[in-house]
């Protein structure tokens, strides 16, 4: 199997993500996993969820770097780009990984700071006298 390559994004994190068959490697930013993301074992589940929906945790090297926002998007971001590699090598992985959810970009972003509020929807606060 040739290099792969796929890109991730949630919120403002983008992950560009290269797969390759190999014994499982997983390396982020030039660190392999556990020391990218320390003693996070949920946010860690959530990055090789796609390997293990698919059953492929021993066997693709994953090369990855990410870029924006905080630790948890990216490692949601990064969910999202080995997703989208593992469905244009194989079209029964886009059948395991659709039904799942994890092929759809979460949407969802920071609401903007409106005028006259604290933040985009905290008002100051009232006072009667």
């Amino acid at each position: 199997m040739a290099t792969t390559y796929a890109t991730g994004k949630r919120k403002t994190a983008i992950a560009k993500v290269w797969i390759k068959s190999g014994s499982g490697k997983i390396s982020v930013n030039g660190v392999d996993l556990n020391t990218w993301l320390g003693g996070h074992e949920a946010i860690k589940l959530k990055v090789i969820q796609p390997l293990l929906v698919t059953k492929q945790e021993n066997s693709i090297d994953i090369k990855a770097t990410t870029l924006g926002g905080g630790y948890s998007a990216q490692a949601e971001a990064l969910r999202h780009g080995i997703s989208r590699a593992l469905a244009a090598i194989d079209a029964d992985f886009r059948a395991l990984l659709k039904p799942v959810g994890l092929l759809t970009r979460d949407s969802r972003s920071v609401e903007r700071k409106k005028y006259g509020r604290r933040k985009a929807r905290r008002s100051p606060q009232f006072s009667k006298r």
